[in-house]
C-alpha cells in the first residue's frame, strides 16, 4: 500500500541530509565541516483513520494526512471525501 494521503493527496519526497562533523566554534572547535550530502526520503504525517459521515450514515476506513484532518474538520467529512473522489 502506498504512502499517500487520500485528501490532499501529498506523497513520500526525495531530499538529503548533510552529515557534518567537528565540534562548533562556539563550543571551542574549529568549526563543523559537511563531509557528504545523504539522500533520504521525508514521509507524509499518515494515519489510519475512521471518520463518521452523517450523510451516509457509517464508517469510512481511510489514510489520511493530519492536514488532510484538518481539511475533513473544516470542510465536513462528506464534503471533502466527495471532492477527494473516496465515496
Amino acid at each position: 500500500m502506498s504512502r499517500i494521503c487520500s485528501i490532499t493527496g501529498s506523497r513520500a519526497t526525495r531530499g538529503s541530509v548533510i552529515h557534518r562533523r567537528g565540534l562548533a566554534k562556539k563550543k571551542g572547535g574549529v568549526g563543523r565541516h559537511i563531509t557528504k550530502n545523504v539522500p533520504r526520503i521525508f514521509g507524509p504525517n499518515l494515519r489510519r483513520q475512521r471518520i463518521w459521515v452523517p450523510e451516509l450514515k457509517k464508517f469510512v476506513r481511510i489514510r489520511v494526512s493530519v492536514r488532510g484532518l484538518k481539511t475533513i474538520n473544516k470542510n465536513g467529512a462528506y464534503r471533502a471525501l466527495k471532492k477527494a473522489g473516496v465515496i
